[in-house]
Parts: structure tokens; sequence; C-alpha cells
């Protein structure tokens, strides 16, 4: 089982966004075991903090020190991400040479009611991640456009070919993951 971190740009307990993302724990259970970061304590980023790192900081990185992977879930702020999501992404790639996403392999998902599902955050924030010197996984992209019922009781989704969709990405998503450790495996090898 490989741990994926989590982090849900929404902190809105009954998001779609996070029901989202339990749908892929949900078609991803056999190979993933998901991580949720919590982003509400982050404080909004701040230099001066570094003088006393605040707790919620610190577990960030560590948890990032574990993982085998990241899955950014997003919804679209503005035609971006939002607040939360770059606060997060700030505070982990600080300060100068601790940049805690460096080599760390990312996937990005999201959701929203409107007919191109966060698409357009999405395609910001993965011009981001390499600059953070993240590993993008570029397909099959998943952005899904939402709605209130598109999710059940089970934590999964209610449509068959959706689900379908989510365990394909899932598979996609794990062998991305192997490659990437091959690739440093060798990398470390040389």
């Amino acid at each position: 089982m490989k741990t994926i971190t989590v982090l849900v740009g929404s902190l809105r307990q009954n998001s779609m966004n996070r029901a989202l993302a339990r749908a892929l724990e949900v078609a991803g259970k056999d190979r993933f075991r998901f991580v949720y970061a919590d982003l509400a304590p982050l404080p909004m980023y701040n230099d001066d903090l570094w003088a006393d790192v605040p707790d919620a900081v610190t577990a960030l990185k560590q948890q990032l020190a574990e993982t085998d992977g990241v899955l950014f879930v997003t919804p679209e702020y503005n035609r971006s991400i939002p607040p939360v999501l770059s606060n997060a992404i700030a505070w982990a790639s600080k300060p100068y040479g601790e940049n805690s996403w460096a080599g760390l392999p990312a996937a990005v998902a999201g959701t929203s009611p409107g007919p191109v599902g966060a698409a357009g955050a999405q395609i910001h924030l993965k011009s981001m991640l390499p600059v953070l010197d993240m590993l993008v996984f570029g397909q099959p992209e998943l952005y899904v456009q939402g709605s209130a019922d598109m999710f059940d009781d089970t934590l999964g989704t209610t449509r068959e070919d959706t689900r379908v969709f989510f365990e394909d990405w899932a598979a996609k998503f794990d062998a991305f993951l192997d490659r990437v450790a091959r690739q440093d495996t060798r990398i470390a090898a040389e």
C-alpha cells in the first residue's frame, strides 16, 4: 500500500471536493492509504512565523516527509486555486532549502458544478508544481462536473461510468508512482 497525502482545497466538511477525494479513496482502496492533511489550522503564510514555527506547519512538513505521493483535490475559485491550498503550498515550500514538495509525485483532481469541473484551477496548479520540483501525473486528467447527488453514503459515486473511471485513474496513478520510484532508484544507484 502506498501512502498518499491528500490536500483538499476546501475546508467545508460537506464539500464536493472532499466527497470526490473520498470517492477516489474508495476507488483506490486496494492500492493506497489516503492520509488527509489538515489545512484549517495553518496560519496565513508569514515569514516572521519561522522564528516560532506553528505546530500545523511542522505536522504538514512531517506528513510530506513520510508520503509516497500527493493528491491535490481543488475547487475552482476565479479560475485559480483557493487560498487555503495556496497557503499550504507556500508553507511546505519554505524555508529556503527545505522545500518539502521536492521530488514528490503528485496528482491533481477537482470538481465544480460548472461544465469544466475545476479545469481552470487544475491548469494553474499544474503550472506551479514543477516549480516546486514535483513530478506531475498527467493522464488521465480528473476534472468532474459535480452535483450534490453524485456521491453516495458509502463514499463512492452514484454513477457506474464514473466509478469505473475513478478505478482506472487509481490504477494509472499507481503505475505512475511505480515508474517514478524505479527512476528514483536508478538515479540513486548511479
